[in-house]
């Protein structure tokens, strides 16, 4: 599958934008919905041994003793360019505690405070300890990834044709979304914000579905049954074939709507020329009193509000096609052919 015929994930609109954030930064951690869901992370005896020894060394290192200040002065007689940047990556509080902590436990030992002293040092050995389990649980991509297994969609979860079809659906959602009339909020009334999403959702679903189901008619290896037995297969070839004609119809309805959406663009082009009309046309009308007799100026000058006029008609009807494409979109999710299927 080439890059040009290679869809994007698709997400489940119905997942939370927490997560689904998630899973779009970390691309690297979803699985495919033809696959195995993945397991949930085991600990064994040998990594519970570990971190019963490191976690508490570590905290004792950051959080009790001048471990922060050790570590920068180490690293910097490496002289590592990326001193700084390596220590911001723990967070502003992490490096502030293992600066500030040995410092004032010194202030304090100094002024005969022994217990500020212990209790500081257990407040930061706990501290510390709670960051680093917060650390080694299991991420929170890698959460998403296997609790919404099945609910996004991947380019290995579709074969050459339905991939293409998704890709033309994909294409289509991104002009109408990347274009200056809905940017304008001239289509606004179609709220293309959930309705697309849905329709993408929906598309990819069903197409996931038909790649699903020619795979297994390959591996039945049809070739090899007998003439009644693919006879007898003949109906689900037949409705798979349907499916598609339903899939590709609502694919052709959005780019459908993508094309009414770039004609309401070039309205919206006009619309913003003829903003400056006025303006001009006092311009024009100055020069044209200068240079020429009252009555053709005037005609003139009428001509000039007259294609303004046309140019604004020409929006609004273009405006309205748009959004009558895009209301003919919003048809129930559940229509037949092309409700998706949670992969298992």
């Amino acid at each position: 599958m080439n890059v040009e015929n290679r869809p994007r994930p698709v997400f489940d609109p119905a997942i939370g934008g927490d997560d689904r954030a998630l899973l779009a930064a970390a691309p690297e951690r979803l699985v495919a919905a033809c696959l195995p869901p993945p397991p949930p992370p085991r600990l064994r005896a040998a990594t519970v041994l570990a971190r019963l020894v490191w976690i508490p060394a570590f905290a004792v290192f950051y959080g009790v003793l001048p471990g922060g200040w050790l570590r920068m002065c180490f690293l910097a007689s490496l002289d590592d360019d990326e001193l700084l940047g390596g220590a911001v990556r723990w967070g502003r509080l992490p490096v502030l505690a293992m600066m500030l902590t040995p410092a004032l436990q010194i202030i304090l030992l100094l002024s005969g405070q022994v217990r500020a002293v212990a209790v500081l040092a257990a407040v930061s050995f706990a501290g510390w300890v709670i960051g680093a389990l917060r650390h080694v649980r299991e991420p929170a991509a890698a959460r998403a990834a296997r609790e919404h297994h099945g609910r996004y969609l991947l380019p290995a979860d579709f074969d050459g044709p339905a991939a293409r079809l998704l890709v033309r659906a994909q294409r289509a959602i991104d002009d109408v979304l990347r274009s200056q009339a809905h940017g304008a909020g001239l289509l606004d009334d179609v709220n293309n914000a959930v309705v697309l999403p849905c329709q993408e959702w929906a598309v990819a679903g069903a197409l996931a579905e038909h790649t699903r189901l020619r795979r297994e008619r390959l591996a039945q290896q049809p070739e090899r049954l007998s003439p009644r037995v693919r006879a007898l297969l003949e109906p689900q070839d037949r409705a798979l074939e349907l499916s598609v004609r339903s899939v590709t119809g609502r694919i052709e309805a959005l780019e459908a709507y993508a094309r009414r959406a770039r004609e309401a663009d070039d309205a919206y082009h006009e619309a913003k020329v003829l903003q400056g009309l006025p303006e001009q046309n006092a311009r024009y009308r100055d020069l044209l009193a200068s240079t020429v007799g009252d009555e053709m100026a005037g005609a003139e000058i009428r001509g000039l509000a007259e294609d303004a006029r046309r140019a604004e008609t020409a929006l609004r009807e273009r405006v309205t096609r748009a959004l009558r494409a895009g209301h003919d979109l919003a048809v129930p999710a559940d229509a037949p052919g092309v409700s998706p299927r949670r992969a298992r």
